[in-house]
């Protein structure tokens, strides 16, 4: 099987790195390393953090992007998962460092190179001038993601962030975000489909109520992917790594311990892989990027091309 190269829009690092506390050297050492295993184009994310160390990292990612070189997945922009949610759905984020979801806040951060923001609709105010963060952001050409949030209400969001995680769940008497992401066609998905986030029922949920090219396929990996680490703070918070699962001590998720190629076979596995879903990150950020990996019979990369 050839495909294109894979992009990566939502994970936290890996082989030793976490983007939040990365120095340049690293965040090109990472994508440098990636690129090798088939990952064409990234968006490094950066979960809750100080507004100080959020400025600081994204100026670290902008810097790495203007050095990177052709053997590196492209930076394509920062992925700005955390200050913005509910800290009903907080996860493993620190709810310390969250802020209302307004224009005012986010300027506190804001960088053009910030591409995706993954917010609380359900928290989005109208300002004094009729419009809120989701819809400011839209005009600044930014994906606005609904996670780690409540709201089902979509309406101004491009996707949702890591369905059914750290979202209002399905139920069967009234709307949730997950339910309303399942039933809008317009909707991206971005889905952990590690064999650890979500259940085989779930994923098949997703595969036969969604449009297969409005499945994006994500990671949501951390540092201690493709790394020997088994104990690491992130979000301010210990995590602990057994070699399946990496999570807090209280047993929160952190995040997944795969990068998408490992997905990519474990879905091939369970005969759910689609080779739709490597092309729909291009489609949905509208972007184009040459090279293709050549997969064996068993979903193994075996040679990727410029």
């Amino acid at each position: 099987m050839i495909t294109k190269l894979m992009i990566e829009q939502h994970f936290h690092g890996a082989y030793g790195v976490d983007f939040n506390r990365a120095n340049v050297k690293d965040v090109l050492d990472v994508a440098h390393k990636i690129k090798k295993e088939g990952v064409g184009g990234i968006f490094p994310t950066l979960v809750t953090d100080t507004l100080e160390n959020t400025k600081k990292q994204i100026k670290v990612i902008k810097e790495a992007a203007q050095k990177q070189t052709s053997d590196c997945a492209k930076i394509l922009g920062i992925h700005l998962e955390g200050i913005f949610i509910n800290p009903e759905k907080k996860g493993i984020h620190n709810p310390a460092h969250l802020l209302e979801p307004t224009i005012e806040n986010f300027k506190k951060v804001a960088d053009e190179f910030v591409k995706i923001v993954t917010l609380a609709p359900e928290l989005c105010k109208i300002s004094a001038l009729g419009e809120n963060l989701m819809s400011y952001l839209r005009k600044l050409g930014v994906k606005v993601q609904a996670g780690h949030c409540l709201g089902a209400d979509l309406e101004g969001c491009d996707g949702v962030t890591h369905l059914f995680n750290a979202m209002g769940g399905i139920t069967h008497r009234s709307r949730s975000t997950a339910l309303s992401a399942l039933v809008n066609d317009d909707i991206y998905t971005e889905v952990i489909a590690d064999g650890v986030h979500l259940s085989d029922d779930a994923l098949k949920l997703v595969f036969k109520s969604k449009p297969a090219d409005k499945i994006l396929l994500v990671s949501d990996a951390l540092p201690c992917t493709h790394s020997d680490i088994k104990e690491f703070t992130f979000a301010d918070e210990k995590v602990f790594f057994d070699g399946t699962r990496a999570a807090s001590a209280q047993g929160t998720l952190a995040g997944s311990t795969k990068l998408l190629p490992d997905i990519v076979k474990v879905l091939a596995q369970k005969n759910l892989f689609n080779p739709k879903f490597i092309d729909n990150p291009y489609k949905y950020h509208k972007i184009d990027i040459p090279g293709s990996i050549e997969w064996d019979e068993s979903y193994n990369v075996v040679k990727v091309k410029d």
